[in-house]
């Protein structure tokens, strides 16, 4: 492979390694609590294989290295290091590797899905594989699937018929995305959820797999009773449970562990459901725990499990294993109580009317979580769950955003594009801008909006005689969901990145509302630009800009696709602060390699330029959400998001020589001594993170 090439594929030298701040939060929870929190976050990391399983082949067992080489040095890798007559810098490169291995929880990015691989020469990583026959017995296991290797689509997570990798679709190489949608929409149609599914073709047709403790449940407890269809090409879809059965049996044994020490009925009952639902593989019964889950308004202990976002399915509809425990920071609450307390008047200053907006704002629970324990391959600012549009609609949904993931920094980090002068502005309110942005993204970007939809064959949640008129067309709208179809089944792959846009656009309207940005604790409510006020908001418009110039580091310019939906969004977004015009943003450079490429956005404009093209492409993004409207919503997307020459040409390659190392954390441990509950904290480096997880011996 080019060796320029190859750069970009490189593990990170060095990993910036965080070290997830908890301990005062903890230690508040009381003993009871403690306990609910442990059994809880041993549901969570018992989960780690089933996300490495979801990521490749080869995973398992490079984590299965790292783990056996730690034990087999007893954390001494400086004599295992001379035994295998490595120097210290075949050693740093082999630390760093598995740093941002179990920070991913595999060998591809969780931010952009594109593989990395050692900086170690392969001799010298197989010479570090012989100090023990365990390692060398593991290291022959993924020896060849490593490194690069000469098929550059190898190294995306994607579509099998199109080179790129996908274990979703296990042992299934020739799998087309024409029978993967195929299978999907016959289960779709029989009312099978997909979430916790994966697809294996073979010789008679398709096994779908569902993952659940059980191999065999009841057809009483399975979500249907038949598990075996013959489709009119004669191929068999057939329903095969068990899939991660050892770990699913450990996740459900610690969360009926874990309703012991709930602090409610909702509790109690919402662990009841995960339980069953990780039992049997039924993604009823885990519905059902979301909308206790929903119910418990500010518990002490927050939390939520099981196969929730779809971003790494290339089908967009299977879930990845993920599960979080949390405190809550009762003081940052607040400010995010207002918001919700005033969501029902700032909905209305969107673009759109009542006719496309939820008939009433079902007012979420927000809090601002410290994290205890995030299980998964990669941890978000904030969270809005669940990811079911019938349960969003009818019950509502929970808002968190995560204050020490926002909060955690490592010391002298580079921000490149920003210029000179806006640098202690940027740096100063970057944080609270973020906290802005999440608040507003999450609550009222990823919770306002109606789909309008014939419910069931006959009955509409619209009047369709008198249908709603786009402000779009100004025209009555011609098209809505019809009965069985979802958002995402609708959608198909643009869906995740198309609804992070729509909510990132949000934020970008409303974070001018100055009243906002006063629940905050910034300014009176007045407009003042000049204010600090304006400072958070026009920190909050650089940072989007200049995420939108980093996005160009998660397109791959050989499928000429994005390999991750923030990203997507964030570009889109930048190229519409562009399209505003030079009197409000441009990317300028002096040198011909753009190497001192930066962004001017200008401040005075952020109300009467950035803000009405923000709106101007909001509207038309959520009006064809809200309507169905695929056909004019992927001609918006797909040509606001193609990487043009320039972008491709002379943007990316200075992105990749800037880029900065994505932040990888080192959680606690929560170990059970006498009947309590204390944590164990770690070194915030390499050797700490693989030492945090050898001590999860569950895993």
């Amino acid at each position: 492979m080019d060796a320029e090439l190859l750069k970009q594929y490189l593990a990170d030298s060095p990993p910036t390694v965080v070290p997830l701040a908890i301990k005062p939060h903890f230690e508040a929870l009381s003993d009871k609590e403690k306990l609910y929190a442990h059994h809880i976050s041993i549901a969570c990391f018992a989960g780690a294989r089933i996300v490495l399983r979801q990521v490749s082949v080869e995973s398992e067992p490079i984590y299965d290295f790292i783990i056996a080489l730690h034990k087999h040095t007893s954390g001494d890798y400086a004599s295992v290091a001379k035994e295998a007559g490595l120097s210290s810098e075949d050693l740093d490169a082999y630390l760093n590797y598995a740093a941002q291995f179990l920070g991913n929880l595999g060998n591809y990015k969780s931010f952009g899905d594109s593989k990395f691989v050692p900086r170690l020469e392969p001799r010298q990583l197989k010479a570090l594989a012989t100090v023990s026959p365990k390692t060398l017995e593991l290291y022959a296991k993924f020896k060849d699937a490593i490194y690069a290797g000469t098929d550059v689509a190898k190294l995306h997570l994607g579509y099998p018929s199109a080179g790129h990798v996908s274990t979703y679709y296990p042992d299934s190489p020739d799998i087309t995305q024409e029978e993967i949608a195929g299978v999907s929409d016959f289960l779709e149609n029989k009312g099978l959820l997909p979430e916790n599914t994966r697809v294996r073709k073979t010789s008679e047709g398709f096994e779908v797999l569902i993952a659940s403790a059980l191999d065999n449940p009841s057809s009483e407890q399975r979500d249907l009773k038949d598990s075996e269809w013959t489709l009119d090409d004669g191929k068999k879809v057939k329903l095969v449970f068990g899939d991660h059965s050892k770990e699913m049996k450990t996740i459900a044994d610690h969360l009926e562990l874990a309703q012991q020490y709930a602090a409610n009925d909702n509790e109690s009952k919402m662990m009841e459901e995960y339980t069953k639902s990780f039992r049997t593989g039924s993604l009823e019964a885990f519905k059902e725990s979301q909308r206790y889950w929903i119910r418990n308004t500010g518990p002490e202990v927050e939390t939520d499990i099981g196969f929730v976002e779809t971003y790494r399915d290339p089908h967009g509809i299977r879930g990845e294993w993920e599960g979080f425990v949390a405190t809550v920071n009762k003081e940052r609450t607040k400010a995010f109580g207002s918001l919700v307390d005033a969501a029902p008047k700032l909905i209305p200053l969107l673009p759109w009317g009542a006719d496309f907006e939820k008939d009433k704002f079902l007012s979420p629970d927000f809090t601002s979580l410290e994290v205890l324990t995030f299980a998964g391959s990669g941890i978000p600012a904030g969270i809005n769950i669940p990811n079911y549009d019938d349960i969003r609609q009818n019950f509502g949904f929970k808002n968190v955003s995560l204050g020490n993931i926002l909060s955690a920094k490592a010391p002298n980090e580079a921000v490149p594009f920003i210029k000179d002068a806006d640098l202690a502005i940027y740096q100063k309110y970057r944080d609270p801008a973020f906290e802005v942005q999440v608040g507003l993204h999450e609550l009222l970007g990823h919770g306002c909006g109606k789909l309008l939809q014939e419910t069931e064959p006959g009955v509409f949640n619209f009047d369709e005689k008198n249908p709603p008129v786009s402000p779009i067309t100004g025209k009555p709208i011609t098209t809505y969901y019809k009965p069985g179809q979802t958002w995402g089944s609708t959608f198909g792959s643009i869906a995740a990145s198309y609804e992070e846009c729509r909510a990132e656009c949000v934020a970008m309207a409303l974070a001018c509302e100055f009243p906002i940005l006063k629940l905050f604790g910034f300014g009176d409510g007045k407009e003042n630009i000049d204010g600090e006020a304006g400072d958070v908001l026009y920190a909050a418009y650089l940072s989007m800009a200049r995420a939108g110039i980093a996005a160009l580091e998660f397109w791959d310019p050989k499928s000429r696709k994005w390999g991750q939906a923030h990203m997507q969004a964030r570009f889109s977004i930048l190229r519409t602060f562009l399209n505003a015009g030079v009197e409000f943003c441009e990317l300028e450079h002096n040198e011909e390699d753009l190497s001192d490429l930066t962004l001017r956005l200008e401040r005075s404009k952020i109300l009467s330029l950035g803000r009405p093209a923000v709106e101007d492409y909001l509207q038309k993004l959520h009006i064809y959400k809200s309507t169905a409207d695929v056909e004019n919503a992927k001609k918006l997307y797909e040509e606001i998001t193609t990487v043009e020459p320039f972008y491709e040409n002379y943007v990316r390659p200075i992105v990749l020589k800037k880029k900065t190392p994505r932040k990888v954390f080192v959680q606690a441990n929560t170990v059970e001594e006498g009947g309590k509950v204390v944590l164990k904290e770690y070194e915030g480096d390499a050797k700490g993170m693989i030492q945090s997880y050898v001590e999860r011996e569950y895993v």
